[in-house]
């Protein structure tokens, strides 16, 4: 290729193209490629050269290898060791993305104060802060040992030459896309400079046994920005979400090769930083109104966690022609699923009604066991009967009506009643699987019919 000459990269997969294209053949999006400088070749790299010698590394059997077992240490906050499967992993490479102001940087320096008191070696390199803006945040924070090392840096050969030299436990990059590779002309932040800063991480992570945590920056689909190769390279990919305007914090973990992949651990942010939430559940029904017709708390799962949450629901008659569907926390698309299954079995006219769902606390679900609680929401508040305040709800909801049994079903009874709930609403097909809880009620529902009977007794 021609000194000066452009590639072409797909910013979802990271496929490389000498030309332009409109739809990416790889990964088949519409308008991702973006133009960037051609990285210079190498010196010596030739394709056909022969290699001399035997390799580094040959094959092994598999008796022969070490699975590492109980080498995890922890953070020092529980619910962040939930989320990684039990701790830290030496030599792990763990991305962390969230929307700006979420609180990724005020986690990771409240890692690295938990791990300064007990590692001999915390490095934190800013690529985005200066030093005494990192000093004022710690300060809020709390107090940090002198283990712990402070760095602003960009130039990724220079923090490779500091890491080998004080060889640090834990290292934290804030963030991925300030760094750059001196050797690429892209700027800072483009798919070349992210794709090339993680695989020499990747490398010092494996080869000198330090774990690395890298912040991300998410664009407007809330994934992290860059080629979507990023996220394959790294061993572990945490999520945070929530509204940045509101207290809580959940912590998401999308990719573990350590653990479980649908973990989450819940915080509170406060003016000395995030504190860990013991009980989501108690938390998530603070401020439920009593005796309010349209509020039903239901049961989701949360990885190995029963979450207990309040379901929402204002049904109205419809001023125009067409009714209005608005749906917060849940899909929209099945919402009006839902609705279609109501009208149809039950013979209720909601094309004249408009229909509001909501799921308090801002908390985004897709599990399918929340369709019954939404059902009966829906019915509350259109026929103005409230829920009884010691009911929960889950089941999913056929289109023909009926009511499936989802998994879990036994933890999802037991967190109802240590939070002090007396009925439970669940599929009928699940009663076999629960069978009896002392001081709780179980009602079974087939179908929806069923389960409507049960509002109000």
């Amino acid at each position: 290729m021609k000194k000066g000459a452009s590639v072409f990269f797909c910013q979802n997969c990271g496929y490389e193209s000498a030309k332009w294209a409109g739809q990416c053949p790889a990964c088949r999006q519409w308008n991702t490629f973006a133009e960037e400088p051609s990285a210079p070749k190498a010196k010596g790299a030739s394709s056909g050269r022969k290699r001399t010698g035997e390799p580094k590394n040959g094959p092994v059997s598999l008796s022969d290898v070490d699975a590492g077992e109980g080498k995890r240490f922890s953070t020092g906050m529980g619910e962040l060791d939930q989320v990684l499967g039990g701790g830290i992993v030496p030599g792990s490479l763990v991305l962390v993305g969230g929307d700006p102001g979420i609180g990724k940087s005020t986690l990771l320096l409240q890692v690295c104060r938990n791990l300064s008191r007990t590692l001999s070696g915390v490095l934190y390199i800013s690529g985005e802060e200066s030093l005494q803006q990192i000093k004022l945040r710690a300060s809020r924070i709390g107090t940090f040992q002198d283990t712990l090392r402070l760095m602003c840096e960009t130039c990724l050969a220079d923090i490779e030459e500091v890491v080998l030299r004080e060889k640090p436990q834990v290292v934290i990059i804030d963030s991925i896309q300030t760094m750059y590779q001196e050797e690429i002309s892209s700027a800072p932040g483009s798919v070349s400079q992210v794709r090339e800063a993680t695989g020499v991480l990747m490398r010092l992570a494996k080869e000198q046994g330090i774990t690395i945590f890298i912040v991300g920056h998410v664009t407007k689909e809330g994934t992290v920005a860059g080629p979507r190769v990023l996220e394959h390279m790294v061993d572990t990919v945490l999520y945070f979400e929530g509204d940045r305007h509101a207290s809580y914090r959940i912590l998401r973990g999308v990719k573990n090769r350590f653990g479980s992949t649908n973990e989450i651990g819940v915080f509170e942010m406060q003016e000395g930083g995030l504190k860990e939430v013991a009980n989501p559940s108690e938390y998530m029904l603070n401020g439920k109104p009593e005796g309010a017709s349209g509020s039903v708390v239901a049961c989701t799962m949360e990885g190995t966690r029963p979450m207990l949450l309040e379901v929402q629901a204002l049904v109205c008659r419809t001023n125009f022609g067409l009714p209005r569907r608005t749906a917060a926390g849940i899909d929209y698309n099945r919402v009006n699923l839902l609705l279609a299954v109501l009208e149809k079995r039950l013979n209720l006219p909601f094309s004249n009604y408009d229909a509001y769902v909501n799921i308090a606390g801002g908390l985004k679900l897709t599990e399918p066991a929340m369709d019954l609680a939404l059902v009966l929401a829906v019915i509350s508040s259109y026929k103005d009967i409230p829920v009884s305040e010691k009911t929960i709800v889950f089941g999913e909801v056929g289109l023909s009506g009926e009511v499936r049994a989802v998994n879990m079903a036994l933890q999802r009874v037991q967190e109802a009643k240590k939070l002090g709930f007396t009925r439970v609403i669940l599929p009928k097909s699940s009663l076999e699987q629960v069978k009896k809880v002392a001081g709780i009620e179980l009602l079974g529902a087939a179908t929806v019919r069923d389960a409507v009977k049960s509002i109000g007794s």
